[in-house]
C-alpha cells in the first residue's frame, strides 16, 4: 500500500506544481501588461505635452527635442526667424572680417533692423503659439535701451552708434544669451489634409494598439474554451477597458481623449498587485466622504425639516390632524380613521402585554402609598402598637392593593374583550379625539403650537444639523473599517 501511494502523492504533487507554475506565469504576464500599457500612458502624456512643453525641452533634450518634433509633429524651422538669426550670425563673421564700420557690415544693420520692424509688426510666432516669447523678447530690448517703443528699440539696438558705444561683443553676447533662445523656440507646423496641424504620433501608438488587441482576443478565446457559452462578446464586455488602449485617437484627431487610458491602467495595476493602490483608495474615499456624502446627508435633512416647517406654516399638518372622518381634501389610502385605530392598537398592547409584565411593580407602588396614607392617619401609630395587632394594617394594605390591581385590571381587560366595553372604549376614544380637535382648532391654541414646533424644528437645524459638515470622518472611516474588518472575521 504505501508502494502504490507513493506514486499518487507524487502525481499529486507534480500537478500541483504545474498549476503554481502557471499562477505564476500568468501573474509575471498580468505585470508585464500592466507595465506595458504604464509605458504607453506615459508615451502618450510626453506627445501631448509636446507642443505646450516644447521649450522646456529644448533646454535639456535639443537634439531629441528636434528630431521628434520634425519627424511626428511635422514642425521646421520657421523661415523668417530662421533667416533673422543668420542674419545676425553673417553680421557676427563681417564684423571679424572688415570691422562694424564697413559698408557690408552696415548693410547688414539696416537689413537687421527692417527684419525686427517686420517681426514686431506681423508676429510670426502667432502660428506657433510663441507669442508670449515674442513679449518677452520685446520686454528684453525695451528695457535694455531704455524705450518705450520695441520697435525703437530694435533699430536703436542694431544701430551703428549703439554698438560701437556700449561695445558689439557685449551686446552680441546679451543678444544669444537672452534673446537667440526666445527666437529660437519659434517654428512652422505642416498642415495635413483634413486641415489640421500634421501629427504622426499614431505610426508609434498603432503598435501598442495591436498588441493590446491581440491580447483581448486571446482572451476571448481563452474564456470561450474555458468557460461554456462564454463568447468573445462577454469577453469584451466583461474587459471593456481594454477598448481604451485600442482606440487609435491619435489617427482619429482626438488626441486628448487618449488621457482615457489612465482607467485600463489604474484596473491593471491594481489586478496584477503591482502596486499598492489601498493607500490610495483610502484617501479618495476620504475625500469622497467628507465633500460628497456628509453634504449630501446635510442637504437631505435641512431638507426635510423646512418641508415640515412649510407644512406647520401654511397649515397642512394642522388640516392633516383636524381633519374630519368624511373630508374630501385628504387623501385616505385604507379608509380608516388612522388615530382611533392607533390609539385602540394602543391601549390593546398596553393590557395584553405590558400590565401583566409590570403588575409587581405597580402593586409594590400602590402598597407605599396606602401603608403612606394610613401613617398619616391620627392615632395609626399607636393602633399598631397594641398587642397582636400591629401587622394588621399591613396585611389590610396588602390585599387591599392586590384586590384593587386585580379588580382594575380585570375591568379594563373586560371592556376590551365584551361589545359592550368595546364600544364604550371606542366611544372613549372617539370623545377624546374629537374633544382634542376642538380644542386644537381654537386659534391661540394652533398658533402657539405651530411657532413652538417652527421654532423647535429651526433650533434642530441649528444645534444638530449643521455639525454634521464638522464630523470627524476620519474617525468614522476608521470606525467603518473596523466594524468591517470584524464581520470578515466572524465570517
Amino acid at each position: 500500500m504505501a508502494a502504490l501511494s507513493r506514486p499518487r502523492s507524487a502525481q499529486k504533487g507534480r500537478q500541483f506544481s504545474k498549476y503554481d507554475a502557471r499562477r505564476a506565469g500568468a501573474r509575471w504576464f498580468e505585470r508585464l501588461m500592466a507595465v506595458i500599457a504604464l509605458a504607453n500612458l506615459g508615451i502618450v502624456a510626453l506627445d501631448l505635452s509636446y507642443i505646450p512643453m516644447r521649450d522646456l525641452y529644448l533646454r535639456f533634450l535639443p537634439q531629441v527635442t528636434v528630431w521628434y518634433g520634425e519627424t511626428f509633429k511635422g514642425i521646421e524651422p520657421h523661415r523668417f526667424t530662421t533667416h533673422y538669426l543668420e542674419t545676425v550670425e553673417r553680421l557676427e563673421q563681417q564684423v571679424a572680417l572688415t570691422g562694424l564700420t564697413s559698408p557690408e557690415a552696415q548693410d547688414i544693420l539696416v537689413d537687421l533692423q527692417q527684419q525686427s520692424a517686420a517681426m514686431v509688426a506681423e508676429n510670426p510666432f502667432q502660428l506657433a503659439n510663441r507669442s508670449g516669447n515674442l513679449e518677452q523678447i520685446k520686454n528684453h530690448l525695451r528695457d535694455r535701451m531704455e524705450l518705450d517703443s520695441a520697435t525703437e528699440a530694435f533699430t536703436a539696438f542694431w544701430s551703428d552708434e549703439h554698438l560701437r558705444s556700449a561695445g558689439f561683443p557685449q551686446e552680441i553676447a546679451f543678444f544669444n544669451d537672452d534673446v537667440r533662445p526666445l527666437i529660437e523656440t519659434n517654428f512652422f507646423r505642416n498642415l495635413a489634409v483634413h486641415g489640421g496641424f500634421e501629427d504622426l504620433f499614431w505610426r508609434i501608438d498603432m503598435w501598442f494598439n495591436i498588441l493590446f488587441a491581440v491580447e483581448l482576443l486571446a482572451r476571448s478565446f481563452y474564456l470561450g474554451r474555458r468557460y461554456k457559452n462564454f463568447t468573445w462578446r462577454d469577453a469584451i464586455l466583461w474587459r471593456w477597458y481594454d477598448l481604451l488602449l485600442i482606440v487609435p485617437f491619435s489617427a482619429l484627431r482626438m488626441p486628448w481623449l487618449a488621457l482615457s487610458r489612465v482607467i485600463p491602467v489604474i484596473i491593471r495595476i491594481n489586478q496584477s498587485n503591482l502596486i499598492d493602490l489601498e493607500p490610495a483608495q483610502q484617501r479618495i474615499s476620504r475625500f469622497a466622504i467628507s465633500h460628497v456624502a456628509v453634504e449630501m446627508t446635510e442637504i437631505v435633512v435641512l431638507r426635510i425639516i423646512d418641508q415640515m416647517q412649510s407644512l406647520i406654516r401654511d397649515g397642512s399638518l394642522s388640516q392633516m390632524v383636524l381633519r374630519s372622518p368624511g373630508s374630501r381634501r385628504y387623501i385616505d389610502v385604507n379608509g380608516i380613521n388612522d388615530l382611533e385605530v392607533l390609539a385602540q392598537r394602543l391601549a390593546t398592547l398596553t393590557v395584553y402585554s405590558v400590565l401583566p409584565h409590570i403588575k409587581p411593580e405597580l402593586d409594590e407602588l400602590l402598597h407605599h402609598t396606602v401603608t403612606t396614607a394610613f401613617d398619616q392617619t391620627p392615632g395609626y401609630q399607636g393602633f399598631r402598637q397594641l398587642p397582636g395587632l400591629g401587622n394588621l394594617p399591613d396585611q389590610i394594605a396588602q390585599r387591599i392593593v392586590a384586590q384593587l390591581s386585580t379588580n382594575a385590571y380585570a375591568l379594563v381587560k373586560g371592556g376590551l374583550e365584551n361589545k359592550e366595553g368595546v364600544a364604550l372604549t371606542q366611544a372613549l376614544v372617539t370623545k377624546f379625539t374629537d374633544t382634542f380637535r376642538q380644542q386644537l382648532q381654537e386659534a391661540e391654541n394652533l398658533t402657539e403650537l405651530e411657532t413652538l414646533l417652527v421654532d423647535f424644528l429651526e433650533e434642530i437645524k441649528l444645534n444638530y444639523v449643521k455639525r454634521l459638515a464638522s464630523e470627524d470622518v476620519d474617525r468614522l472611516i476608521e470606525e467603518r473599517y473596523q466594524i468591517y474588518n470584524v464581520t470578515q472575521t466572524d465570517a
